[in-house]
C-alpha cells in the first residue's frame, strides 16, 4: 500500500512539473522572447536587420519598442542586408529616423549595407563599416521578362483585357512599347529622386554630391568614408562601445534586445501561402520595384 501511495506521489509530481514546463513554453510562445527581454538596467539597445528586406513589421515593432523603454539609452543597429523591396525599407527607414530624433542610433555594417540596406542606415547619428563592408549601391531596379517568343514557339497564345491602354503595363505577355517605357522610367526617377533626398537630408550631403554616387555602384567601407556615406570604419563592437560613449554609460554598456515574436508552425504556414501568393501576383503584374543590389550586374 505504502509503494502505491510512493508511486502516485511521484507520478503527480512528475505531472505537475510537466505542466509547469509546458505553461512556461505556452507563455513564451504567447510573449515572444518579452520575458527575457525585460529589464529594467540601462542599456544599449540592439536591433538587427539580415537578409533581403521584404516585410518592416517585426523590424518596426522592434524600433518602436526600444524607442519608448526608458532605460534604453541608445540603440545599435546591425545591418547585414543587400536591399529589398520599396515600400519595407521606406517604412523602416522612417521609424529609424523617429527613433534617431528621440534617441542616439549607432549603424553597424556588416558585409553588406546596399541599395534598401543602405537607405534604412542613413537616419542614424553614427554610421559604422568595416573596411571591406559593401554599401552604396544607391538606385532603383525593375526587372521585367518577355515570354511572348517562347508561348509562340510551342504554339500558346495568351490575350489580356484591360479597362485602359496602360493597365497592363509591364505585362510578360507583350512586346514593350516606348510609352510604357516612358512611364515606368518615370516611376524609377521617382523613386530614385526620393532615395538621393534620404540620403542627402540623413548624410547632410547637399542633394548635387549625393545624385553624382548615386548611379547604382557600390562602395567598400573605405570608399564610403572618403565620400562621406558612413562615418567611421569599425566593428560591432566598437558601434556598441560608442553607443554607450553617447549615452553617458560607464563601462561596457548592457545590450537590451526588444522582444521577438516566437512564430507558431500555423503562423509559418500562413505566411509561407501569404508569400506564395503574393509572389504570383507580383509575377502577374509583371515587375517588382526594389532597393536591392543587382547581384546579377555587379
Amino acid at each position: 500500500m505504502k509503494r502505491n501511495y510512493l508511486v502516485t506521489g511521484i507520478v503527480i509530481a512528475v505531472a505537475l512539473l510537466l505542466l509547469f514546463a509546458f505553461s512556461v513554453q505556452v507563455a513564451r510562445l504567447i510573449l515572444g522572447d518579452s520575458l527575457a527581454a525585460m529589464t529594467s538596467e540601462e542599456g544599449v539597445g540592439y536591433l538587427e536587420v539580415k537578409g533581403p528586406i521584404i516585410d518592416s513589421d517585426e523590424t518596426i515593432k522592434q524600433i518602436q519598442e526600444l524607442k519608448k523603454r526608458s532605460n534604453v539609452k541608445a540603440v545599435v543597429f546591425r545591418i547585414d542586408s543587400p536591399g529589398g523591396v520599396v515600400g519595407p525599407s521606406q517604412e523602416i527607414y522612417a521609424e529609424v529616423k523617429k527613433l534617431a530624433a528621440a534617441k542616439k542610433v549607432v549603424v553597424s555594417m556588416g558585409s553588406i549595407a546596399a541599395s534598401g540596406g543602405y537607405y534604412i542606415a542613413v537616419p542614424a547619428t553614427t554610421i559604422y563599416a568595416n573596411a571591406g563592408s559593401i554599401t552604396g549601391s544607391i538606385g532603383v531596379l525593375m526587372k521585367m521578362s518577355n515570354i511572348e517568343g517562347l508561348l509562340g514557339k510551342v504554339g500558346l497564345k495568351a490575350f489580356t483585357i484591360t479597362s485602359g491602354r496602360f493597365k497592363d503595363v509591364g505585362s510578360p505577355l507583350r512586346k514593350m512599347t516606348p510609352a510604357d517605357r516612358a512611364i515606368l522610367q518615370g516611376i524609377i526617377d521617382n523613386l530614385h529622386g526620393q532615395f538621393v533626398k534620404a540620403v542627402a537630408d540623413g548624410r547632410k550631403l547637399p542633394v548635387g554630391t549625393v545624385r553624382k554616387l548615386a548611379d547604382g555602384r557600390v562602395y567598400t567601407g573605405e570608399q564610403a568614408l572618403a565620400l562621406h556615406l558612413v562615418d567611421r570604419i569599425g566593428t560591432l563592437q566598437d558601434a556598441v562601445a560608442e553607443a554607450g560613449r553617447l549615452a553617458g554609460i560607464k563601462g561596457e554598456p548592457k545590450l537590451i534586445m526588444p522582444p521577438k515574436k516566437r512564430r507558431l508552425l500555423r503562423d509559418l504556414l500562413v505566411e509561407g501561402v501569404s508569400g506564395v501568393m503574393g509572389e504570383a501576383s507580383r509575377r502577374d503584374g509583371g515587375f517588382s520595384v526594389n532597393y536591392e543590389l543587382d547581384s546579377s550586374a555587379n
